[in-house]
């Protein structure tokens, strides 16, 4: 498949006759895109999440495997670019090239074993150490080249590149689910190829010019507010679809290594490999402290009382968990929660079933609502917000009427007018 290279403004895409060129080729044009390139004010990350996936899998334009939804969606065509890409200049100039492991990225792993490029893989959910290197056997013939690039390939032919070695990747390949033309990325919502970056930053394996891309299909370029973007937010400076190549020229700086507040211990337990550059850090006399020990300590004529089995928020990169699973990870129960700070605490109640908790803090956020913490109560369909004040939380009251998820509406108040009209905890 053929790829017209969009090296100017974004949205040029030269004369009429290119113009109509392409729109045969396309597989889901501009016009086609669910929001027709524009997103709805106060629109969250999941909200084009879900626009996306919903869009892919009601027009057949996902591959395997199905459904796309709560994952970086294969699409169809997306392995064809493989070929294209290699006469790409700024792919054939990279020596050492990071991908990821998603299905739509297999072709371009490919055509890196193919060019015989260094070619690294992140390992799975980070669980065995940072990424491993794809060695294929000696005298690899083409079929076996395109099972190295597959997931079980890159799990039989690499091995793992330790924290010392000294790797200096030109070029970084992440997964999507939704891009904007100006270089802004929504993942799926685990935050890892935020982290994995973050953490290339910190072993000094990426630089200032190693370039980001992203491969997606055409229907996942949309218009994305740039206030969606947080300073752990990767973006990307090149955007390839299978008709086109997008030159973002993207302003909006990059992550500069770990963001520790943002972790919590759980993370850090899970994570062998944070660890270790955690320690590195602080021997460096860097500001290591993780999320739980950046709390702020309460005036002396303003006791709180601690609620002892409620967890603190999660960090922005478990943001994604499920109901169920949040559930089993020692959320409070309603016989067990100890009353929230009233009355600086919201109540919020009748959360749809399925909802995650990145999706009411996206959510929040839009609102201009961020609470100070957030305990989530996913099992039994609520949360309760904790501010500052009973005036902050009097205008997050006020700021959040009428706000819904999934469709349906949520019930929002102060959680001691909660208590006060059942008598009970709230439920």
């Amino acid at each position: 498949m053929e790829l017209a290279q969009q090296t100017g403004s974004p949205g040029n895409e030269g004369d009429a006759g290119a113009r109509n060129f392409l729109a045969k080729r396309m597989l889901c044009t501009q016009n086609a895109n669910p929001w027709h390139l524009r997103c709805a004010k106060g629109v969250s990350k999941w909200d084009i999440r879900h626009k996306i996936w919903d869009y892919m899998e009601a027009n057949n334009l996902a591959d395997f495997p199905r459904p796309v939804h709560h994952r970086i969606p294969n699409f169809k065509g997306s392995f064809e670019m493989s070929g294209s890409v290699q006469a790409w200049d700024v792919f054939d100039k990279a020596r050492e090239v990071k991908v990821d492991p998603d299905k739509p990225l297999e072709g371009i792993r490919l055509a890196a074993l193919q060019a015989r490029k260094a070619l690294l893989v992140p390992t799975p959910r980070l669980r065995t150490g940072l990424f491993n290197r794809i060695i294929p056997p000696p005298g690899a013939t083409k079929e076996m080249l395109r099972k190295c690039a597959t997931s079980q390939g890159v799990r039989d032919y690499s091995v793992p590149v330790g924290l010392d070695a000294k790797v200096h990747v030109d070029l970084v390949v992440v997964g999507s689910v939704a891009v904007s033309e100006k270089g802004f990325r929504i993942g799926k919502g685990e935050g890892f190829a935020d982290l994995e970056y973050a953490m290339m930053v910190s072993m000094g394996a990426v630089r200032e010019d190693t370039v980001v891309v992203t491969a997606v299909h055409d229907c996942q370029v949309v218009d994305i507010p740039e206030d969606l973007l947080g300073d752990h937010d990767l973006t990307v400076d090149y955007i390839l679809t299978p008709t086109r190549i997008i030159k973002t020229g993207c302003n909006h700086p990059k992550p500069q290594g770990i963001l520790w507040h943002k972790i919590n211990h759980e993370m850090l337990g899970k994570i062998p490999v944070l660890k270790n550059l955690r320690h590195r850090e602080k021997q460096e006399g860097k500001d290591v402290a993780l999320k739980e020990e950046q709390r702020d300590v309460p005036a002396a004529d303003k006791p709180v009382r601690v609620a002892k089995k409620s967890r603190p928020e999660r960090s922005s990169f478990q943001d994604q968990a499920s109901l169920s699973q949040a559930s089993r990870e020692g959320e409070a129960s309603p016989d067990n929660y100890p009353l929230p700070d009233a009355p600086a605490a919201v109540y919020v109640g009748s959360i749809p079933q399925g909802t995650r908790v990145g999706e009411l803090k996206d959510a929040l956020r839009q609102r201009h609502a961020t609470p100070a913490r957030l305990t989530w109560q996913g099992a039994q369909h609520r949360a309760f917000l904790n501010y500052s004040d009973k005036a902050t939380a009097d205008a997050a009251v006020v700021a959040l009427q009428g706000l819904s998820l999934h469709g349906s509406p949520l019930r929002v108040e102060l959680a001691r007018s909660q208590l006060s009209k059942t008598g009970s905890r709230p439920r």
